[in-house]
């Protein structure tokens, strides 16, 4: 009897290894007989009780090895069929068809020209400051020295939430500014980028959005000529190496002495003409050096630190670069104004 169920074992074990599955098929039927939860060899286990004492050992063994045979070649099988499937997809594959076309976006010139003004100001050490786009009345105004009836908090300029005297929209990222110095303590050197509003008639050339980019630069010892060689350097890394400036007295609020910045345009065609109003020079910021009573109200001591600001209107930046004529074509979507940009970086 116990020659009998050798024989049986060694015949299982011989089937093994002679099988020889040539589809994933076959493979699973492989797994199922020797391998699954009901296979063929989980019997010969049971078959011990009728094998002598002697030979229980030998038996044990013999068993074991033909269930690690099993094993062993089903994850041979598995593993060659994955790998003849894999080349057999890949072998499907046309690698000489043309190559799906990709619909590519463009950046907004906005966003483009608003990033060619970041980059230009952080190569000298400013850092970009942001914030809230819905502010106080404190931040916005009463910090940056415009006095209660000043225009600019009429209602006429300026969008305040309903039933709020305290809250609205913000004129300009100067409330960058403030929230910085009022929490921060100098050398300062920031840029504030974003989106501001005001209560004005859209036309080709005013929205009632548009976008800022406001500097702010405070340490002891900080001198007009400094805001003047700044904006100089800017002037001529936006709009070429040979690009001359004039500063202009004006007044803001917040600055003072206060000036506009012109940048020589040029009339080599007739829209330099219409743009400059024949005169070449086209005003392209506001600039100063921070009033002493702003840097008093965010907590600066004004008579050991001095500073300059600037800002200016990213939306008039970028129709100077792209010659875009009318400023409603920067929010209306239009893809075919869009499509324009696609190469821009």
């Amino acid at each position: 009897m116990s020659v009998e169920i050798f024989d049986k074992v060694k015949k299982v074990l011989e089937d093994i290894e002679s099988a020889v599955p040539k589809s994933q098929e076959e493979v699973e039927q492989f797994r199922i007989k020797y391998v699954g939860s009901k296979n063929v060899i989980k019997p010969l286990f049971g078959e011990i009780r009728h094998i002598p004492n002697e030979l229980k050992k030998e038996f044990g063994q013999l068993v074991n090895t033909v269930k690690q045979s099993a094993e062993t070649k089903f994850k041979t099988l598995k593993e060659t069929i994955e790998a003849e499937s894999e080349n057999t997809e890949a072998r499907q594959i046309d690698l000489t068809a043309p190559g799906e076309p990709v619909a590519l976006g463009s950046r907004h010139p906005i966003s483009t020209t608003m990033n060619r003004i970041i980059d230009i100001f952080t190569r000298i050490g400013f850092v970009v400051a942001e914030d809230r786009e819905i502010e106080d009345d404190w931040h916005n105004f009463t910090a940056m020295n415009t006095p209660e009836d000043h225009p600019a908090r009429d209602m006429q300029d300026t969008f305040y939430l309903m039933n709020s005297a305290e809250m609205l929209l913000r004129t300009h990222t100067s409330s960058v500014q403030a929230r910085v110095m009022t929490s921060q303590k100098p050398p300062i050197r920031i840029i504030a980028p974003g989106r501001v509003y005001r209560n004005e008639t859209v036309s080709a050339r005013s929205h009632c959005q548009f976008h800022q980019v406001e500097g702010l630069y405070i340490d002891e010892n900080v001198s007009f000529a400094d805001m003047k060689q700044t904006l100089l350097y800017f002037a001529q890394e936006m709009y070429g190496p040979d690009t001359k400036i004039r500063l202009r007295p004006s007044y803001f609020p917040f600055t003072e002495p206060s000036a506009e910045m012109d940048v020589y345009w040029g009339l080599k065609d007739e829209t330099d003409y219409r743009i400059t109003k024949g005169t070449g020079w086209l005003e392209v910021l506001g600039c100063g050096m921070v009033d002493p009573a702003v840097l008093s109200n965010c907590g600066i001591d004004p008579d050991r630190y001095t500073g300059f600001a600037f800002g200016m209107g990213i939306e008039r930046q970028a129709m100077l670069l792209y010659r875009i004529s009318d400023i409603r074509l920067l929010f209306e979507n239009d893809v075919r104004f869009l499509n324009q940009f696609k190469s821009t970086l």
